[in-house]
């Protein structure tokens, strides 16, 4: 696949086996990637996923409707050139994490962000052997160096498909904690993302909400599901 292709011009799309992993065929030839890669991913499951994006294309293909696809070719032309940039971006997140940054009123927001988040902060102590300090407001104080160079070493074991995944589910949370609990399958996916929301979802409660803003939420939770569900697919 050299960059995206208006009419569908195939009929047939298969799953192949190949030295390096896995490739989609349509028709017998083998995608690639929009900077003309060969589009190789590690696990079969994944590209079974990719070759059902491409089954469902219409006559017209809808780039928007193949979100694995686009992930994968991001993989392998964006994020394998830049993993050690892309693992510091991401890594940093862990010293103003959303979940750590508390409400300091009404009672009744306090109470829900310790619902939702008091847990994550517990399994992320058993995890990294050292507990996210909380603070109320939003001004900025460091965590532990002992919590933050093991969140580091957890994020930099990434490869670069898993870091693509990776990068939607911190950047659509804004929670490094959130994301990290997804791949090590603490809970389903909608619910941590469920647990990003606390305090918009208060907002909305309190004054409402407009359309162009709920459709910005729905696709960035969309996002984040894709981006947990690519990331078991290199997992199976």
């Amino acid at each position: 696949m050299s960059g995206w292709t208006k009419k569908r011009f195939w009929k047939e799309v298969a799953v192949c086996p190949c030295a390096a992993g896995y490739t989609v065929t349509l028709d017998g030839r083998g995608l690639r990637t929009p900077a003309k890669a060969e589009l190789v991913v590690p696990t079969e499951a994944l590209a079974t996923l990719l070759a059902e994006e491409w089954r469902a294309q219409g006559e017209v293909v809808a780039p928007e409707t193949m979100p694995a696809t686009r992930a994968a070719n991001a993989a392998i032309d964006k994020v394998r050139g830049q993993r050690e940039e892309v693992t510091e971006l991401l890594a940093a997140y862990g010293d103003s994490d959303l979940v750590c940054y508390r409400a300091a009123a009404p009672e009744e927001l306090i109470a829900r962000e310790a619902r939702a988040w008091d847990p994550l902060l517990d399994w992320a102590a058993h995890r990294y052997g050292c507990r996210p300090l909380t603070r109320s407001g939003v001004i900025h104080a460091p965590q532990p160096k002992r919590l933050l160079d093991n969140l580091h070493a957890d994020v930099s074991r990434l490869d670069a498909f898993e870091l693509t995944a990776f990068h939607d589910l911190v950047a659509m949370s804004g929670s490094l904690i959130i994301a990290l609990a997804v791949l090590d399958r603490y809970a389903e996916p909608d619910a941590l993302w469920q647990a990003s929301r606390i305090d918009e979802d208060w907002q909305i409660e309190q004054w409402g909400e407009d359309e162009d803003a709920a459709a910005l939420t729905a696709g960035r939770r969309t996002a984040f599901l894709n981006a947990a569900r690519f990331y078991f697919a290199l997992q199976a």
